[in-house]
């Protein structure tokens, strides 16, 4: 049975609230059995309008949980989506305080920057093409508002399938002129190399992806708009990151990505306030 509209606000109200105070909840999963996708969607559908309510505004899409090695780490089997806003981006180049996030991992991925609206069903790779003005290689970093990542996809789909905030990276590419499936993508954490991949890595290719985004949101009256930002999903695996880290992420043919982190995360403060305690 799905839950009624006043415990999806009051679920969708915790979340915000654990946003802005940099705290964690109890897993849903945990606290209602029988609670549904559908039921995560309507959680994050409040979740957003509270940020949107506090001066947000929506200027993407992220489809999340596309590759094996995240989909392994988090137990979570297929994808999902959340909705990107305006308080989360970043610039190449600004080093990322670690202050305002939770427990975050970062996670290379291509981003698709649109020309045109794109409104499934019926949306093909072919389409998502054409309405692409550019990608460029960037950095997902995930956050979780739920208790050290205990999640299943019910979870992180109320959690705005774990948004934290993302880097984009200057150089832009034509997708006509990119094989983005055989792209190779290799990741570095200062200086050494992490992981290597390929597009075929998300989906099959970065574009099937957005495809099946398109037309995933299509289905529920929800278009991709010209001048949005689409984050096509993880290449890489979940890498942990913490005071004075840079990462780097270099696509094949296209160019790169760097981010630097400083700061410590509210779990790491906390987690240090208790080791004092204790002694």
């Amino acid at each position: 049975m799905a839950m009624d509209i006043e415990q999806i606000n009051q679920l969708g109200d915790e979340l915000y609230n654990a946003f802005v105070s940099q705290t964690t909840l109890v897993p849903f999963t945990e606290r209602f059995e029988d609670i549904t996708l559908e039921d995560g969607y309507r959680i994050q559908e409040r979740f957003i309008q509270r940020r949107l309510e506090a001066g947000e505004t929506i200027v993407g899409k992220k489809i999340g949980v596309t590759s094996k090695p995240v989909q392994d780490f988090l137990g979570v089997f297929q994808p999902d989506f959340g909705q990107l806003t305006s308080n989360m981006i970043y610039a190449e180049g600004d080093v990322m305080n670690l202050d305002e996030l939770i427990q975050p991992k970062a996670e290379a991925e291509l981003a698709f920057i649109l020309k045109e609206d794109l409104i499934g069903p019926g949306v093909t790779a072919m389409d998502v093409i054409r309405a692409t003005d550019y990608v460029v290689p960037c950095f997902e970093i995930v956050d979780s508002r739920i208790d050290n990542w205990k999640i299943k996809i019910q979870d992180t789909v109320a959690d705005n399938a774990s948004c934290g905030v993302y880097v984009l990276g200057e150089t832009k590419g034509d997708p006509k002129k990119l094989d983005l499936t055989l792209a190779g993508m290799v990741l570095e954490k200062n200086g050494e190399l992490l992981s290597t991949s390929a597009g075929a890595a998300v989906q099959g290719s970065p574009v099937n992806a957005v495809a099946w985004l398109a037309n995933t949101l299509g289905t529920l009256g929800i278009p991709f708009k010209a001048g949005e930002v689409i984050l096509s999903g993880s290449q890489s695996q979940l890498v942990e990151i913490k005071d004075g880290d840079t990462l780097t992420c270099t696509v094949g043919g296209l160019g790169s990505c760097s981010v630097s982190f400083k700061g410590t995360t509210s779990v790491q403060r906390q987690a240090k306030a208790n080791a004092q305690e204790s002694k």
